[in-house]
């Protein structure tokens, strides 16, 4: 009730709630200020408008709140038009807008302004690449503003596991995914995360700090290195550096604090930063009984805005998460229904980075950006087997520490309006130190399968890339990306390029191709077989995984605000590492967590192909929907020269997204009020499964499986349905929403996959998450 009235106070009067709208207009290669720039509120009556300043700075007041359109113009630049933007009465809107510099003078040529709302902020992505807003984290149902979970409603996105945010891109390993914040790597940004993976349980970053952000699925620019299948590029937003502002979150997954202000009125520099405490983890302090398992985590994360008169820019990031899950089995033998309910567990990942980039102008041609950062993860995982007497008994015991240290340089020259050259060079220091014993069926014993006291090595990258605009309809992207690894000896040169074709207005044909690698996972490197105590490392010659990339893509704009796009692609995989020893089906990129005991050669090789479509509305008079479909296959060959079905060759993946903004009112308790309705449809292919030998599995106590059948059981086909309801209520200087997702709300029992549990001596079946709410309430102010 006490919520209900904060979200419904009846205003003695009318009031019309407004807020201030400002931000900079920058050059989009540069990052230089333009000042003289028109920024238009074309969705006032009468429009509103004003002129940045000299440091291509601007501020509209008395906008009204709700969704508004701004258009920016000047001369010598493409115009831009930002639609449907959020205004609240909770927070100023503090916008950084790229213009792309014209070929031609206005005088010219009369170009009509488009809405690109997906148009990646990164000039050299031409193919398979789109920007992705906050307010999609948030708005699209179940996303529960994490980008890895929200990708999944794009073409080609496939989600492995409802109870994590692992995503399958295209038919590759998981594993194949780069995360990147302010230009640098970073790890893995997720809490209950393990060694060597590129997702987890839930994600450490804030939607109070990203900024919009690019994602890419193949043929990346020549910038990005060190990833196989995907690129989330992170960008950060600043904090609001006139006026303090706070935001507080209250859900199901946590309590979340914000804050965010100028550090003095004379000085343009400002601070950001969000702490986060599992509800669960408060509750269980407090004294609450929340069972048998219990699961916590907090995070922070901060950006910290320096900017100087006469040499440049500074900032300060960072985030940092630790998370456990401790489980302890029930002391009575007559509630175990299988093997799994007779193990104590003990897991914890803890990792973080913060770091500093200095950016700065070198005349009016040139743009150079520094980034140093150290990161930071630490997983630990220990099991603890109930005999009948309740007596624990050691299995596996893990523990893995990697640290890098990363120092990055970018130059960015641009000769002229038709073409900008981007180079850059990237060493990074790596540390591990690793240790793994695990429970050896066959033998009945625990052996040391991994140890590596200390041992640090160095990569180095470099690149360099060209963007070249032939003429308004033509552009050309080319570079060259290289990789080292000092472990082991191994490098790479990578070409990479791109060309678009604007065949006519609101249509264009793009072709990309791009030769990418990437290292082994650091406990793959080191590890022993599993067949005996550890001897030395037996996989640290191993090179990297390797594939050509080639993307041909039409993109149509059927209207202001639709757009079709058609994408196909082919990638050729080689240089997997397979089976060293025996020929078999092994091969490494089947695996969620990529990381393996045997002795491996860099032998095996692969093949992805397939067809995306995207029919997508952007939000417009209230609706919007995305449609993403693919038809795709996912092929692999290991030591024994079969090629198979990759275990993650599902063959069809479709999500349909969609939505509805009602404003509820223009007078009394529901004024200045919007409801949202959202559904997300998924619908994929089931993975693959190797079939169980029930036979050898009960004569050896642990799940066999038919080796020479590798990957040739299809799991059912999943289907599920997520729903979001929202309703946010502006009050003055205050902004209040309260939202419910729903994951998986029809209950659907999606396969996991199947088992054999040594318990009952038979072959059992996994299952997906069901029915999850997610309550969330926040408030700015």
């Amino acid at each position: 009730m006490l919520l209900i009235a904060v979200l419904l106070p009846v205003t003695p009067f009318a009031q019309t709630l407004t807020q201030t709208v400002r931000g900079t207009v920058i050059d989009q290669s540069l990052q230089t200020p333009i000042p003289g720039a028109t920024v238009a509120l074309v969705s006032a009556t009468p429009v509103q408008g004003t002129l940045t300043d000299t440091d291509g700075s601007f501020r509209l007041d008395r906008v009204r709140v709700g969704r508004q359109t701004l258009r920016i113009s000047f001369v010598g630049y493409k115009d831009a038009i930002l639609s449907n933007i959020v205004v609240d009465a909770g927070k100023e809107l503090v916008l950084t807008i790229s213009l792309e510099e014209a070929i031609r003078q206005l005088s010219e040529i009369t170009v009509k302004p488009t809405v690109e709302k997906d148009k990646p902020l990164n000039e050299m992505a031409a193919v398979s690449a789109r920007t992705f807003s906050v307010e999609e984290t948030q708005r699209f149902a179940a996303a529960v503003n994490d980008p890895a979970r929200m990708a999944t409603a794009y073409a080609g996105v496939v989600g492995a596991s409802d109870g994590n945010n692992i995503i399958v891109i295209r038919g590759n390993s998981p594993n194949g995914l780069l995360w990147r914040m302010e230009g640098v790597e970073i790890p893995n940004p997720n809490h209950f995360a393990n060694v060597g993976t590129a997702a987890g349980g839930i994600s450490i970053l804030s939607a109070q700090l990203l900024a919009n952000s690019d994602f890419m699925t193949g043929a990346f620019p020549a910038e990005y290195g060190n990833a196989l299948s995907g690129v989330f590029d992170l960008r950060l937003r600043r904090g609001n550096n006139q006026k303090a502002e706070h935001t507080v979150q209250v859900g199901v997954l946590g309590v979340d604090l914000s804050s965010e202000g100028p550090f003095s009125k004379r000085y343009k520099g400002s601070y950001l930063f969000n702490y986060r405490y599992s509800t669960l983890g408060l509750l269980s302090r407090i004294g609450v009984d929340i069972g048998s398992a219990v699961t916590i985590f907090q995070d922070f994360s901060f950006n910290v805005y320096l900017p100087t008169t006469k040499v440049g820019t500074f900032t300060l990031f960072g985030f940092g998460g630790l998370s456990s899950q401790n489980a302890d089995a029930v002391r009575d033998s007559t509630t175990w229904t299988s093997a799994f309910d007779r193990y104590d567990e003990r897991f914890s990942a803890n990792t973080g980075a913060v770091g500093a980039t200095y950016s700065i102008n070198l005349g009016k041609r040139a743009f150079l950006k520094t980034v140093v950062s150290g990161s930071g993860y630490q997983n630990s995982y220990q099991s603890n087997y109930l005999t009948d007497r309740y007596t624990p008994e050691p299995r596996d015991k893990e523990q893995y520490t990697i640290q890098k240290a990363i120092a990055s340089t970018t130059l960015t020259y641009k000769p002229g309006a038709l073409s900008t050259i981007r180079a850059g060079l990237v060493g990074t220091q790596i540390s591990y130190k690793l240790a793994r014993n695990e429970w050896d069926a066959e033998q009945q014993r625990v052996i040391t399968s991994l140890q590596v006291p200390q041992q640090t090595t160095n990569t180095l990258q470099a690149f360099t890339q060209l963007n070249y605009r032939v003429s308004e309809q033509v552009t050309l992207n080319a570079g060259l990306h290289y990789l080292r690894l000092f472990l082991n000896g191994t490098d790479a040169i990578e070409p990479r390029g791109s060309v678009r074709w604007a065949l006519r207005p609101g249509q264009a044909l793009s072709l990309g191709y791009g030769l990418h690698s990437q290292t082994q996972n650091p406990a793959v490197l080191f590890a022993s077989r599993a067949t005996g105590d550890v001897t030395g490392p037996s996989n640290q010659s191993l090179g990297f995984t390797r594939a050509h990339h080639i993307v041909l893509a039409y993109d149509r704009r059927l209207s202001d605000n639709l757009r079709l796009k058609v994408e196909t692609y082919y990638q050729s995989l080689f240089n997997i590492p397979v089976s060293a020893d025996t020929a078999n089906s092994f091969a490494l990129i089947n695996y969620f967590d990529g990381l393996t005991t045997q002795r491996l050669a860099s032998t095996g090789t692969g093949r992805n192909y397939g067809l995306e479509l995207t029919l997508e509305q952007f939000l417009h008079n209230g609706v919007y929907f995305l449609l993403s479909s693919s038809l795709y296959r996912s092929e692999y060959r290991g030591s024994d020269q079969v090629w198979r079905n990759s275990r993650f060759d599902g063959r069809h993946a479709t999500s349909f997204l969609a939505g509805k903004e009602i404003t509820t009112g223009s007078r009394g308790m529901l004024k200045n009020g919007t409801v949202g309705l959202n559904i997300k449809l998924l619908y994929y292919g089931g993975y693959r499964e190797t079939p169980i030998d029930l036979q050898t599995s009960q004569l050896r106590g642990e799940t066999i499986r038919y080796d020479d059948l590798a990957y040739t059981l299809q799991l059912p086909n999943y289907f599920r349905t997520d729903i979001r309801l929202s309703w946010k209520k502006n009050r003055l200087h205050t902004t209040h929403t309260i939202s419910l997702d729903i994951q998986n709300v029809t209950n659907r029992q999606n396969v996991f996959g199947q088992y054999f549990d040594p318990q009952t001596g038979t072959t059992r079946t996994g299952y997906q998450t069901g029915l999850l709410p997610i309550l969330s309430y926040r408030v700015a102010f």
